[in-house]
């Protein structure tokens, strides 16, 4: 198995290296930030090389009461939460459009898998739905409202549905694993716990080795 692991910045991809050690299965490769530059670089990646698998991992902000800050959300969907347009009535998805779909689905039985392996390592773990957006949350009311538009929304990012574009383009399954290093509303540096979140992605990466 060859194995795609694609992640924002560089100290994500620093923690998934020690997690990962020497297995030469895997490779790591920058993403940049936000989903465009995200699809560009991984549609570059996967038309040079082939691989069985894509996995998205970094860190990423919680939903309250879905996903605890030091805790792993493994995607159970993929979904660009604000591609669409704003009315008066409301926010319309491309989906509701006609226009396209703002969903990708996971490799299933695999996430079920790796969540499964992270409870069994210790690691406080859940799945659930994770968010790709623009904008990353600030207030409390788009953090309510992202909630009310996804049910059970457990995490939002800022790559995953450029990533998972282009791998399902390729026809290649995927993963998203997240690390939690805050939660998803009102910014708040003071609380934000970076360095827990990247141990956790260190373990979890270690545990994705051994499941594969």
């Amino acid at each position: 198995m060859r194995v795609l692991i694609m992640t924002a910045v560089e100290v994500e991809r620093d923690a998934v290296l020690r997690g990962l050690g020497s297995d030469k299965r895997f490779e790591v490769a920058l993403a940049g930030v936000g989903l465009v530059a995200a699809a560009v670089s991984a549609a570059t990646i996967l038309a040079a090389a082939e691989y069985d698998l894509v996995v998205i991992a970094g860190i990423a902000g919680g939903f309250k009461e879905r996903a605890e800050v030091g805790s792993l959300v493994v995607a159970s969907e993929i979904i660009a939460a604000d591609l669409g347009v704003q009315t008066l009535e409301g926010f319309s998805s491309l989906d509701e459009l006609g226009f396209g779909s703002t969903r990708v689905d996971v490799a299933t039985d695999l996430a079920a898998s790796v969540t499964e392996a992270l409870l069994t390592a210790g690691l406080h773990a859940q799945a659930g739905p994770v968010l790709t957006v623009a904008t990353a949350t600030g207030t409390a009311a788009t953090a309510d409202e992202l909630s009310s538009r996804v049910p059970g929304a457990a995490a939002e990012a800022m790559e995953g549905f450029g990533i998972a574009s282009a791998a399902k383009r390729h026809g290649i399954p995927l993963l998203e694993i997240r690390a939690i290093s805050n939660a998803v509303g009102p910014r708040d540096r003071d609380a934000w716990r970076i360095g827990d979140a990247l141990k956790a992605l260190e373990a979890a990466s270690t545990v994705l080795a051994e499941v594969l």
